[in-house]
């Protein structure tokens, strides 16, 4: 037995009482007739401090467990919740949803197979070190950032981290289970100077135990990118207004694909005839040499799971290639209605939320161009190195982004920081912009989170430095 179902054996059987054996026939009850469905049961620690001006401010620590029965007929879901794991809460469930679905019946899919090998270390990151060694840290981090730089006159950061377990039992008896640490530090100051105040931030985490955050080469290196980011905006000036072309920076500046492009490729939305993208499976719809994954398989990232939560293994998807649409991201209900794969992209937020398509780290590969070629390439426009929120229309396509780094280029050289620039644009029309893409790709640091029908969870994104032209810019200049 591996290590991952004897761990969910002691949370979730010895600890509840549950016999597994029970639980597969309440999900045969549930399941019997159906398509497909599963039982998903969860633990999970969480826990966060946050420290604002010197002082901890807030702190919290919270554990929880649950199940998620589910049975799906065509394309209608039946869905049962509970936070006590035990004989009758499921056994109530089970005829819920058997009452539910009126005798339909079809035939059951054969479930997923075991994922090979963990893709991240199993241990419990909370348990690792007293709450107390934490909470210096961030007291530590405030001393430092204050001795780093005069004009530092607010530290704010937050250290965060959980260990989720979750096992998915079948009508088989197939089971399957996952050990999911996860991560997270973050950073923010606020500089002044000559009456001016402006911020700046920095966050890593992932898929790991505390120690890679804890290090101190490491935050005192968070702290000092959190002051330059800072600095920059001391010394930016009002973004200019109009369409000009835009080189986006490596890594973290992958979100405006995330949100622009990635959403737009999920199966629910193509199923359904939602997303701007439906249809053009085959068709080119970004620039010759534009190579879009999503991969779920790379160690130790925020984006990354062994296996999803429906128990599928997580795999590395091709949706674009050199500008051709050639995939979609799937779960096992969309991929089925669409006589389709699935791609291990079925996410929940917890057992109280149904699992959808969602997308864990989601990357363009990289180009042949250096980023001083693209400068270069420029005489006028803007180089975006970070980026705050954004918002897109998935039926459209159309998004706008906020840079929280960027700058003028002129001539084919970076000028001033600007500040306030809005990145105003349609995903399907953007990507067919691509001019040059770099030779540099980053992942980002590891702070995403996903927003999808009021459900978050944890993603990854990645890119090279990348040039696109006729971008329209938002800006607060006169």
């Amino acid at each position: 037995m591996s290590e991952a179902l004897s761990t969910a054996d002691k949370l979730f059987h010895s600890a509840t009482g549950l016999d597994p054996h029970i639980a597969a026939r309440h999900i045969a009850t549930a399941t019997d007739g159906a398509d497909d469905g599963e039982l998903f049961l969860e633990y999970r620690e969480s826990e966060s401090i946050n420290l604002d001006d010197g002082r901890i401010r807030a702190a919290s620590f919270d554990t929880r467990r649950g199940f998620g029965l589910r049975a799906i007929l065509g394309e209608a879901s039946y869905y049962a919740h509970a936070g006590d794991i035990s004989d009758e809460a499921l056994a109530r469930a089970a005829h819920t949803i058997k009452s539910a679905r009126a005798n339909e019946v079809s035939a059951t899919a054969s479930g997923p197979k075991a994922a090979s090998a963990p893709l991240y270390a199993g241990l419990n990151p909370l348990a690792e070190m007293p709450f107390s060694t934490r909470a210096a840290l961030l007291q530590e981090i405030d001393a430092f950032a204050r001795a780093a730089d005069p004009r530092v006159i607010q530290v704010m950061a937050s250290i965060a981290g959980e260990w989720q377990v979750v096992e998915i039992i079948r009508a088989d008896g197939t089971r399957l289970a996952d050990l999911r640490p996860l991560v997270r530090l973050n950073i923010s100051v606020v500089l002044e100077q000559n009456g001016r105040r402006e911020s700046g931030s920095h966050g890593a985490g992932g898929r790991t135990s505390y120690a890679p955050l804890i290090a101190p080469a490491f935050w005192q290196a968070a702290v000092a990118e959190a002051i330059r980011q800072a600095a920059v905006n001391l010394a930016s000036i009002p973004a200019p207004a109009g369409e000009m072309p835009v080189v986006l920076g490596a890594g973290w500046p992958g979100i405006l694909l995330h949100e622009a492009i990635g959403h737009g490729l999920e199966g629910d939305f193509n199923r359904k005839q939602t997303s701007a993208f439906a249809g053009l499976m085959g068709s080119r719809i970004a620039a010759p040499g534009v190579t879009v994954v999503d991969d779920g398989t790379l160690a130790d990232r925020r984006g990354s799971l062994t296996i999803d939560d429906e128990g599928t293994p997580t795999s590395r998807t091709t949706l674009i290639e050199d500008g051709i649409l050639t995939g979609f991201i799937q779960d096992r209900q969309n991929a089925r209605l669409m006589n389709m794969r699935p791609t291990g992209n079925g996410r929940r937020q917890s057992y109280a939320h149904a699992p959808m398509p969602r997308m864990t780290n989601t990357i363009m590969l990289a180009g042949a161009a250096t980023r001083e070629d693209m400068i270069k390439s420029v005489k006028r426009g803007l180089y975006a190195v970070n980026f705050g929120g954004g918002q897109v229309d998935i039926t459209s396509g159309k998004f706008v982004f906020s840079a929280s780094e960027a700058y003028m280029i002129e001539d084919g050289k970076i000028t001033a920081p600007v500040k306030g620039a809005t990145l105003i644009g349609n995903g399907p029309d953007a990507l067919t912009k691509v001019e040059m893409i770099g030779n540099d790709p980053e992942l980002d640091p590891g702070i995403g989170t996903c927003g999808k029908n009021g459900q978050g969870v944890p993603v990854g994104v990645g890119q090279p430095t990348m040039k696109m032209s006729g971008l329209t810019i938002g800006g607060t200049a006169a």
